[in-house]
This record gives C-alpha cells, structure tokens and sequence, in this order.
C-alpha cells in the first residue's frame, strides 16, 4: 500500500501502455510521461515498441474466442498465459532500454477481449450486458513488480453501458479544436469513431463502432495466403472489386446501419460470417475476394460518417489510427467516399497510428489513479459516468 500512496500523490507519472487488439498480431509497449490530470492533463510518449504475438498463441485466443470452439478449462488457461506473456513482453522492453522496474509507477493493461456482448439480456430477473476480457492483471502485477491497472471495460458495462468504444475519452483530451470539426477513426480489427464538433464540451462527445476493420481481411489472408495481413496491400492491389460480392457483404452487415451508441466485436465479424459470403464465390480469383472486403472496410466507416454523423455538405478533418492507417487502399477509399474529408494519419505529441491505443490505457490508468471517470456516458450509452479498472497491487 505503501508504493500506492506514493503514486497517487504524485504530480507526474511514468505509465506503461499494454495492448492486444482484436486482430491479435502483436502486443504493443509505450512508455508515457504524464502530468496533470482529467482535461488538463498533458502527455509525452517516451518509447513504443512491438513484440510479436506467436502464432500459437494467436490461433488459441480464435479458438476460445469463437463459441463453436471455446471450452471453459481453455478459458481458465489462456487467462495465465496471455497474463505471462504480457509480463514477459513488459520485462523484456524494460531490460532492453535499460529502464528498472522502480522507476514505473504503473501499468495499464487492456487484456485480450475474448467474448463482448452489449446487448441487454434477462436472467432470473437480472438485467445485464457483459464483456470479458482476459490476460489477468494481478499476474502482471505480480511477475514484473508493478501496480497494475486492468478490465477497464466492466465498470462501464456494470451501469449499462456497451464497454465500448473507450478512445474517445483520449480523443476529447488530445485532438478537440475551437475551429474544426474532427473525426478521430481507429482502424483495428473493429473501425470505431469519434466525431468532435468545434467546441466540442466532454458531454457533446459521439462515438461508436462503425463495424469491421482489419478483421474480415487479416481472416481472408489467412486463410487464401497463411498470412497474417496483407501487407502493404500487396495481395488486394491485384485483384479488383467483385461489385455483387459487395453487395451480398452490405446485405449481411446490419449492423452497419444501427444507431449509435453501438459496439461490436468477434462476435459478429467472424470467420462464420466472412465464410457463408464467399462460399457462392469460390471460382472467383482469392485476390478480387481480398480486394473487395478491403474496400467494404472504408465504406462501411464512410457510411456511418454520412448516414449517421450527417457530415456530407461538411468540412471536416479525418484522422486515421491503427493498423487499417498503413492500408493504402483502405485510406484511398476513405478520399473517395468521403470527398469533403481532409483525410490524415495521427501524428501528434508522439502519438502515431500504430501505438494510439496503447496510449490510451496509460491514460485510462493514469485516471483511474487519479480517481476520475473515464467513460462518456454520450459515447457508451451507460447510466453515468464511471471510474475505470481495477488497481492490482503488488
């Protein structure tokens, strides 16, 4: 309890950010320096680095992670090693830039989310939403010497709210403009959003998951190529788009076009749904298959931006993060569908497309320590405001 008090009363702090996305490739480190608190707070990213997610491992998380093939004792076991291997990524990136683990003041830690439902369900009189993440913070605590801060999506859930998305909280803090309307846009596994008026106050926030990101391709080059990605758009750039395989996505994706507050996850864009698409198309060329889910991705987020944001005779400034960033295709799509866009990569203050996230959970950490709420009740639909995550001590 000690080192906790000292923490808490601390006017700056040295927080990791740890994250395992929906797509599952990598475990991304950054190390952030913060000072100040709530919407004054200020940050520096000091060093970010990515440690591969064996195949392995990456194959058993979609194994437990889809009802068809997940068993509780596979849960149970999945739940240490994920913890483990966070843990040994996290000592390792500490020996290898020569940092002690006394000089950290804490850890944030997202976990792997392995099953998200958001939906209201009824049991025994019990209304409720659930979402669970795994990859237990108390182990991480306890094998790298660090206050770990952890599930920070059930606080939210537990007052109804969907868990999901929690960037924006990151995005109002950082990027909100007195003179532009801004859309903040995360392509991970899943695409969410966040749209900030001109003058946008924490409570006039809207965000949401628009539907599918990386998630549907990564699946496709997976299984067409044995990759993980299609990088650099080097399989989809050959093919060309199949316009009635387009069409048959847009007629299975309802949630597209559902009304905001809204999250999604595996649990929808699984390899279920890509397959009972493509099945009809198996004489057509893999390539054109890629090529067209690809640019499914920067329609359906476009879509959203127009059906539901209502931004078409809007100027307004895009700004792209997450692995989706580093698409070409998918960021050529987005100028195509949404000409009156000024489409950019992030980058600001050392927060760039592929380390946004984790950022993000060395803010969420940051504030929980702080004792502040971090999730927009406008943006999850949850019956207030909440503190996020459990503080794990060691």
């Amino acid at each position: 309890m000690t080192n906790l008090h000292k923490i808490l009363n601390k006017s700056e702090r040295l927080i990791l950010g740890v994250l395992s996305g929906t797509s599952v490739d990598a475990v991304d480190i950054v190390l952030v320096k913060f000072k100040g608190k709530g919407e004054n707070v200020s940050l520096k990213v000091l060093k970010y680095k990515e440690y591969a997610i064996p195949s392995d491992i990456r194959n058993f998380v979609f194994k437990v992670s889809h009802k068809e093939t997940s068993i509780v004792d596979d849960i149970c076991r999945l739940n240490f090693i994920l913890g483990k291997f966070y843990s040994n990524c996290i000592n390792k990136f500490l020996k290898q830039n020569g940092i002690s683990p006394d000089k950290i003041d804490a850890i944030g830690s997202h976990g792997q989310t392995i099953h998200h439902l958001p939906k209201a369900e009824s049991f025994y009189g019990i209304n409720y939403k659930s979402t669970l993440q795994i990859g237990d913070p108390s182990v991480i605590a306890n094998l790298t010497g660090i206050i770990t801060v952890g599930d920070f999506r059930t606080a939210d859930v537990a007052v109804d709210g969907g868990g999901a998305p929690l960037v924006p909280y990151l995005d109002f803090v950082l990027f909100r403009s007195n003179d532009t309307n801004r859309i903040l846009l995360n392509i991970g596994g899943i695409s969410n959003l966040t749209y900030l008026k001109a003058k946008c106050r924490f409570n006039d926030v809207i965000a949401f998951d628009t539907g599918p990101g990386n998630m549907m391709i990564d699946y496709l080059a997976q299984k067409f190529y044995s990759k993980s990605y299609d990088k650099d758009c080097r399989i989809s750039q050959k093919g060309v788009i199949n316009y009635h395989l387009f069409s048959e996505i847009k007629r299975k994706d309802t949630f597209r076009l559902k009304k905001y507050p809204k999250s999604t996850g595996r649990e929808f864009y699984n390899k279920s749904f890509v397959d009972s698409i493509i099945k009809n198309y198996k004489s057509e060329p893999k390539e054109n298959i890629l090529r067209t889910f690809t640019e499914y991705t920067a329609y359906s987020v476009s879509e959203n931006v127009k059906r539901l944001l209502k931004l078409n005779n809007k100027k307004f400034e895009l700004l792209v993060s997450g692995g989706g960033a580093s698409n070409c295709l998918i960021m050529d799509g987005l100028k195509k569908h949404l000409p009156n866009a000024d489409v950019n990569k992030v980058n600001s203050g050392g927060i760039s497309t592929s380390n946004k996230e984790a950022v993000l959970f060395a803010l969420l950490a940051h504030e929980t320590l702080n004792g502040n709420s971090t999730n927009l009740k406008s943006v999850t639909g949850a019956k207030k405001n909440a503190i996020l995550g459990k503080i794990c001590l060691v």
